[in-house]
């Protein structure tokens, strides 16, 4: 049997043991999968923990994405690009980190059938959360980005066609595709929406990195304007899936996604 894990600061509420376990029984997959709550001066150690007792792979959360990258062997293309790890695997002694926060968000707009060739997409906040989301909205061939943040002076990408905006500059700008990237409406504060009703009238499709709850007060607004709405659960499975996809050298299903998809969701309903 192999073993997995999550590493974080505060885990008490995650859904990836319940996710990874579906994932390694569809798969017909012997492995248990584990919280490892780690402090921040014992990363370090921690990472000689997973070679010593051979953890085939491990998640990472926050706030820990970008300082386990400098305990890891080798980096992917799109960690470095993000300046994030969010998957370690064990392979032959090394740990190779990648990050599949951004193989998960392209699943969450395939699946609901969101074009973003040649559109204008605006994301809701400037932090960590948002930096998988940029890269894979340019490398896949968006015409333009705004990113919204209250403090607008601080630009960490260098890229054409990804601007700085601040809040009060969104209410005159109109685009196709909204994403929230900032924590505003997660539960327990679910009747907060990051923008107004008026400003989400601007755009065709709103999409929320929020999975609980499944419908923020940010998508019920976008409800009420018939506006298409996709909330974040698909994201995380799908990072997860592909997290495994790394482990296990083999390529998951849309089919095994979608019924955990649909076992995860009876949670929130």
């Amino acid at each position: 049997m192999e073993f997995y894990g999550l590493l974080g600061e505060k885990l008490s509420h995650s859904l990836s043991p319940e996710i990874h376990s579906e994932l390694l029984r569809l798969m017909n997959k012997a492995g248990g999968y584990k919280l490892f709550e780690v402090e921040r001066n014992r990363l370090k150690d921690f990472t000689e923990s997973l070679k010593l007792l051979k953890i085939r792979g491990c998640n990472v959360t926050i706030p820990y994405k970008r300082d386990i990258m400098e305990y890891v062997d080798f980096i992917s293309d799109e960690a470095k690009k993000i300046g994030a790890v969010n998957t370690i695997y064990l392979n032959e002694g090394k740990l190779y980190g990648y990050n599949t926060d951004y193989f998960g968000f392209g699943y969450m707009l395939k699946v609901s059938n969101i074009d973003i060739k040649d559109k204008i997409a605006v994301i809701l906040g400037n932090g960590g959360a948002s930096r998988a989301v940029v890269h894979y909205l340019v490398d896949n061939n968006v015409k333009e980005v705004y990113l919204v943040s209250r403090n607008p002076n601080k630009n960490d990408f260098s890229l054409e066609n990804v601007k700085l905006i601040s809040y009060g500059e969104l209410e005159s700008l109109k685009g196709n595709i909204l994403i929230n990237a900032t924590p505003v409406g997660m539960y327990p504060n679910t009747e907060e929406s990051p923008v107004t009703k008026e400003i989400i009238s601007n755009f065709d499709a709103l999409v929320d990195l929020i999975y609980n709850p499944m419908e923020t007060k940010f998508l019920s607004y976008g409800k009420e304007l018939n506006k298409i709405n996709v909330g974040g659960l698909y994201m995380l499975i799908g990072q997860a899936a592909k997290a495994q996809e790394v482990w296990q050298d083999t390529n998951i299903s849309e089919a095994i996604i979608e019924k955990i998809y649909n076992k995860i969701n009876k949670k929130f309903l």
